[in-house]
């Protein structure tokens, strides 16, 4: 990391002081200074793929944090390296992870719902953390909001349906968040509101309903599942799990227990943990990553159809993106 708080923050964490963990300014100066199996990508969004180049070079295990990069240019380039990669290649893409999320896609793969046919997300809370230097207000360096937040959103949407998404339309703003902040003269740019609509290749609609400015929420996030037979929904951080027939009746409400690994929530409430715990157990048992560059590769593509929507005002086709 080249930012010395951030490598002093991650020595505390390792619990000792001075911590006996090397650290390194510079991705070179790792590569050169450890004999190492496995990297973990956390830096901001518009370096991933710079960051990945001498990665693939080594032939190194490697996960790389959402979105897998901040343009479709660098995604494909990045996908052609991936495919044959020699290490694992893993996309941090959790949500699937979270516990409620992990139960409704299981109940979901039972059929609880008959043929899926409606599929929403809505996440209502509050607006982006602070980052060094706050390079997370500007969509040069993330991708955008859509991009750089939601591709775990379209990921659970293309897991849930199992299909190719081949239209999106989308209408969002910047209408409260940042907009009296300031650096180096500029003001940020990032959306703080939107709404998504995604069409799948098997007849399956997606909704996306996403408020930046939603902090008294009771919960962030509500995803409902609908299909011919019933309606499943799942609440994060309350944990409910609510499946319906059609049928008001036969209404059932569990809470979903944490998965009992997780020791510390966190923001992700336990998912990265899990996610992290599933890389290192294909690394071992040398099975491809569950998450790899075509899942990262699908989840950003939507995002960035639905930035291109808001802007042009129409619907987008996927296959302009494709071209």
């Amino acid at each position: 990391d080249p930012h010395p708080p951030s490598l002093e923050a991650g020595q505390i964490a390792c619990g000792l002081q001075p911590s006996p963990v090397n650290t390194f300014s510079t991705v070179d100066a790792l590569l050169e200074g450890c004999e190492l199996d496995a990297v973990v990508i956390a830096t901001p969004n518009w370096t991933h793929a710079e960051v990945l180049d001498p990665i693939f070079e080594r032939g190194l295990h490697v996960l790389v944090e959402k979105p897998m990069c901040t343009t479709l240019a660098d995604c494909h380039a990045v996908s052609r390296r991936a495919e044959n990669h020699p290490g694992v290649f893993w996309v941090g893409l959790e949500y699937r992870y979270l516990s409620p999320v992990a139960a409704l896609l299981q109940a979901l793969n039972q059929r609880a719902v008959g043929d899926l046919k409606m599929f929403s997300i809505r996440e209502h809370r509050f607006p982006f953390l602070p980052k060094v230097d706050n390079w997370n207000r500007f969509n040069r360096n993330t991708g955008g909001t859509l991009v750089e937040k939601c591709c775990h959103f379209f990921d659970l949407m293309n897991l849930a349906i199992g299909s190719e998404a081949i239209r999106v339309m989308a209408s969002g703003g910047q209408d409260v968040n940042h907009l009296d902040e300031q650096y180096h003269g500029e003001t940020p740019d990032i959306l703080d509101n939107a709404f998504v609509i995604v069409e799948y290749a098997n007849g399956v609609r997606a909704s996306l309903d996403l408020c930046m400015f939603a902090e008294g929420s009771r919960d962030e996030q509500e995803i409902v599942a609908v299909g011919d037979r019933g309606k499943l929904e799942c609440t994060i951080p309350t944990g409910e799990l609510i499946h319906a027939t059609r049928s008001r009746a036969d209404l059932s409400i569990e809470t979903v227990p944490l998965d009992p690994r997780i020791a510390h929530t966190g923001l992700h409430h336990g998912a990265s943990y899990l996610e992290h715990l599933d890389f290192l157990s294909c690394i071992q048992e040398r099975r491809p990553a569950r998450v790899g560059a075509r899942e990262g590769l699908r989840s950003v593509e939507i995002g960035v159809a639905a930035h291109r929507s808001i802007e042009e005002g129409r619907v987008v086709d996927i296959s302009e993106l494709r071209d």
